[in-house]
């Protein structure tokens, strides 16, 4: 059991859309961390483009930093798992995180190593919309969709839960090891999107090939409602 005082951050997670794309092996294999393995549904490999809110930030569960407790991100990421001691985690990889604030991407790259940008961004969520987008002085890129009033738990074994139930982050570190740490929350209900879209050229972010990929239409989208979340500290396994 994670013990309490091994806790970085308490938030809430909210209006997480998710642009889910399959994609070959061979793209993500160098960014795969040490003592890590590609994570598969059906034998088809996937990354997703996500965009949420937190809400709530704390620090260690208790300490709020003014001006960093609400805050937008959007995230590249792809699957993992890592076969420990006594069970099989499956965890997740970031190619990229964005967010608006530098003190925010600096803390992160200082404790896990992730390769956090800031950008100015924006979001909307109204009715049946959510939309998330960030800019530069040479371009800008959104991600949106129209999304379902009817929303679900995600069945035992489909898709969704794939995508939404993986508890762990991997890191790779530069001098070639690796940082796991553990995110927890309850299952999150899901709302399928009607139609979803990313827009702009998002190369400085993510590379030519990856951000060629994000141009086509996803092998599925949704908007996940979210729920409270803790992160807790690193561990270097490698």
């Amino acid at each position: 059991m994670t013990e309490s005082r091994n806790l970085f951050l308490t938030a809430q997670w909210t209006d997480l859309l998710m642009l889910n794309y399959e994609v070959s092996t061979k793209l993500l294999e160098k960014y795969v961390p040490r003592g890590t393995r590609l994570d598969s549904f059906e034998d088809r490999t996937y990354m997703t483009l996500v965009g949420f809110r937190f809400r709530e930030t704390k620090l260690f569960g208790t300490l709020a930093v003014p001006f960093h407790r609400d805050f937008l991100e959007i995230n590249l990421r792809f699957y993992v798992f890592r076969s420990a001691t006594s069970e099989e985690r499956r965890g997740v990889v970031f190619i990229a995180e964005i967010v608006p604030r530098w003190m925010i991407a600096h803390v992160a790259r200082l404790l896990y190593g992730e390769n956090y940008l800031c950008r100015p961004m924006g979001s909307d969520r109204r009715g049946g919309m959510a939309e998330y987008w960030w800019g530069t002085k040479s371009t800008s890129c959104s991600l949106g969709a129209r999304v379902s009033e009817t929303s679900a738990y995600p069945a035992q074994g489909s898709f969704e839960q794939f995508i939404t139930e993986h508890y762990w982050g991997y890191s790779a570190q530069p001098n070639g090891g690796c940082i796991e740490y553990q995110v927890t929350h309850p299952a999150w209900k899901v709302r399928p999107c009607i139609e979803a879209r990313f827009n702009g050229d998002a190369t400085a972010e993510y590379g030519a090939e990856l951000a060629g990929i994000l141009g086509n239409i996803p092998h599925s989208s949704f908007l996940a409602e979210g729920s409270p979340v803790a992160v807790w500290k690193g561990v270097t396994i490698l």
